[in-house]
């Protein structure tokens, strides 16, 4: 359980981001042309959406340039990670997550078929030498540079892309969810790893063509923009999953996350749980949420340039090299069911990204009944990829009921983000 000093730090990281709305500063538009640019400080641009985060001293002249067709604030987004809570003691199980979801009741034959499905992992990016990735062959790019460094001064890409994709057969350190799934990493974050929702949306564009199937985000805030929502949209139009972390803001009524919220049936928003099943005490919960996976207390691979205060290292019995040490958050809980995403496709390719989602709904331990804590309970990669096996066509229509699965957009939406770290 969070003891009174960590609740206490949590809430002190809640920090709300300032903006110079009035007066200027970064600002999300919408353009018809990129002539419309012209002459602009453009800080991020993705052609696809026609969307650019550009400098502006006034706001107001902005919105009267030809060819802009919109201004709004820019959304902030967070990392939904927090520090280990519970320190690891020789005897215990470090890699509980593994058995916890029955991932390691997955045939061979269907690890080794993921080898046709990438996933993207949109985050602070990655440290590819760690053993576990390494392996990997990963694809890279910088949205905010445009070229392959990706390196991860922060920590947070590398731990979540081991999850979602660690090697499983290179007989070292940890074992990723995805079995032979390639690993593509994006890094859409910037100083102090903070993101904004159009390096975001250049991201998961990026990923979606250049081949991505499965899409990590890790991120969120409490405000979504035009940006978000469209990057969303030509992502599922594509016929890719995207999966999103629920975030870590506990059982409030104002908990609704982005870009979480605007996934629909066809992503999965994932919740964190305990080793005995239940919420963890930090997660969200809401109508947003789909499935949970383990959360508290996640062991990951290390950055080997992330700072120790952060990620704590362990000595992790049986690993010849590498980094390695435990997290918290729904952060590393979303890595997990995008992993088991691509083993279920592996089981079947004939499925659409709903029909994975359907079929990772369905199996997981809810037994059909779904909460708002939890969703429809934690995920059970043995009984989805079975699930899969068994379906020969595309006739999945089950997703949440309509009355939790509701994906509106609340009136509080229009605070300011926050961190949440």
């Amino acid at each position: 359980m969070r003891t009174p000093r960590v609740i206490a730090a949590a809430a002190i990281a809640l920090v709300v981001v300032p903006t110079a709305w009035a007066q200027g500063g970064k600002v999300t538009v919408g353009y018809r042309t990129p002539a419309a640019l012209c002459g602009l400080e453009v800080v991020q641009r993705v052609d696809s959406l026609h969307v650019a985060q550009v400098r502006t001293g006034s706001v107001a002249k902005l919105r009267q340039r030809p060819g802009i067709e919109w201004v709004r604030r820019t959304a902030v987004r967070e990392r939904a990670a927090e520090p280990a809570l519970v320190p690891w003691t020789a005897g215990a199980v470090p890699e509980w997550q593994w058995t916890a979801t029955r991932s390691d009741l997955v045939p061979a034959s269907v690890q080794r078929a993921a080898q046709r499905i990438t996933i993207a992992v949109v985050d602070t990016g990655a440290d590819v030498t760690a053993p576990d990735l390494a392996s990997k062959g990963a694809t890279l790019h910088n949205v905010v540079t445009q070229g392959e460094d990706v390196t991860d001064t922060v920590g947070h890409g590398t731990f979540v892309a081991s999850l979602a994709a660690g090697s499983v057969t290179n007989g070292d350190g940890i074992a990723g969810f995805g079995g032979d799934a390639r690993l593509m990493v994006v890094q859409a974050s910037r100083h102090g790893g903070t993101f904004s929702d159009v390096d975001e949306a250049a991201a998961i564009v990026w990923a979606v063509d250049h081949g991505a199937r499965i899409v990590n985000l890790s991120l969120g805030g409490t405000t979504t923009s035009r940006a978000e929502r469209q990057a969303i949209a030509y992502a599922t139009s594509k016929g890719v999953l995207l999966v999103a972390a629920a975030g870590n803001r506990g059982p409030r009524a104002d908990s609704v996350e982005y870009p979480a919220a605007l996934l629909g049936d066809s992503g999965l928003v994932v919740a964190a749980s305990t080793p005995s099943g239940e919420r963890a005490e930090f997660s969200s919960v809401g109508r947003q949420i789909d499935v949970a996976a383990p959360g508290l207390n996640v062991l990951g691979a290390l950055s080997s340039t992330s700072p120790e205060s952060v990620f704590p290292r362990i000595a992790l019995p049986g690993a010849s090299s590498g980094l390695y040490g435990f997290g918290s958050g729904t952060s590393y809980a979303a890595p997990q069911v995008a992993g088991t995403a691509a083993l279920v496709w592996a089981a079947n390719p004939s499925l659409t990204a709903k029909d994975v989602a359907t079929i990772i709904r369905e199996t997981a331990t809810g037994g059909g009944s779904w909460t708002s804590g939890l969703g429809y309970g934690v995920i059970d990669a043995a009984a989805a990829v079975t699930r899969a096996g068994l379906v020969t066509a595309s006739p999945l229509a089950a997703a949440k009921p309509v009355t939790a699965k509701v994906k509106k957009r609340p009136a509080h939406a229009r605070r300011p983000a926050r961190s949440k770290r």
